[in-house]
């Protein structure tokens, strides 16, 4: 199945703080040349500023390298809805049971999906669709060193996942979470020219690690509220001791709070618009 690439996105915003970077390097060198003497205080700025960047690389939901979603938008808060988001999938043994609760719930969410995995299990890819859900790109291999790759690494890791991922489901991706959330700034000018959107989450119930679901549901529904996004997992997550995937506990007693609560999930292709104008195609 062939799909025509996104139209050609206007010129990368360079956010800010890069900007600034840019900016202070130049000034460093300056005052290194013009006063000799100063050079240890220029390059003591410069490193602080590489510490600053890194920071926010490793901070999941920072906006200072680049747009990231952390919540919807005022008018999904105000209609009470939510989006929950499974990541790292699929897997053949927890996402159909994952799927089978949703419907019993009538609820839509988004797998990020690892574009590897989603090529083993082709049918469970296309089957999440089949039901309503929408499937995102979660990085083609989901690499340990994915902070650390440069512009190259970042284009193969995410385009070839974009290509993957659309070719499996019919729908290219419009949104992107890095591993673990962590990135650095040659990430978004490539989320940028293929009209992707970085999404992070509002509260997460640490599921991968955490045994005991009566913890992961307060974390997720502690202020829950219209407009949050939650992030689970639908593959690697932790077992609970009865050896059960925590997250096939969790589900039906986030979906009944919910519920409750008067608050209804949504994918998020239909809840975010498209990045910069690019067509989604």
């Amino acid at each position: 199945m062939s799909h025509a690439p996104p139209l050609k996105a206007a010129a990368w915003p360079m956010p800010i703080m890069l900007r600034a970077s840019v900016g202070l390097h130049g000034l460093a060198a300056g005052a290194a040349v013009a006063w000799p003497e100063a050079a240890a205080w220029a390059l003591g700025g410069v490193a602080l500023n590489h510490a600053a960047i890194t920071a926010a690389g490793l901070w999941p939901r920072s906006s200072l390298l680049g747009p990231n979603v952390t919540r919807l938008s005022a008018a999904c808060a105000a209609r009470g809805d939510i989006a929950l988001t499974l990541d790292d999938g699929p897997d053949p043994a927890v996402t159909p049971q994952v799927l089978d609760l949703l419907d019993e719930q009538h609820t839509r969410a988004t797998f990020f999906c690892i574009a590897k995995r989603a090529q083993v299990h082709a049918a469970l890819t296309r089957e999440i669709v089949r039901r309503g859900h929408s499937v995102q790109n979660h990085s083609h291999l989901h690499r340990h060193n994915f902070a650390l790759l440069g512009p190259r690494g970042f284009a193969s890791e995410v385009e070839r996942a974009q290509d993957v991922l659309s070719d499996l489901t019919g729908q290219r991706p419009t949104c992107f979470r890095a591993p673990a959330g962590l990135r650095n700034p040659f990430l978004d000018p490539v989320l940028h020219r293929l009209g992707l959107t970085l999404v992070s989450w509002t509260r997460r119930g640490f599921d991968t690690r955490e045994r005991d679901p009566k913890r992961v549901l307060a974390r997720l529904t502690n202020g829950l509220s219209g407009g949050d996004i939650l992030l689970l997992h639908d593959s690697h997550s932790a077992r609970s001791t009865s050896g059960r995937p925590v997250v096939l506990d969790v589900l039906p007693r986030l979906l009944a709070q919910c519920r409750q609560a008067g608050l209804h999930g949504v994918t998020l292709a239909e809840a975010l618009p498209a990045r910069g104008g690019a067509s989604a195609a």
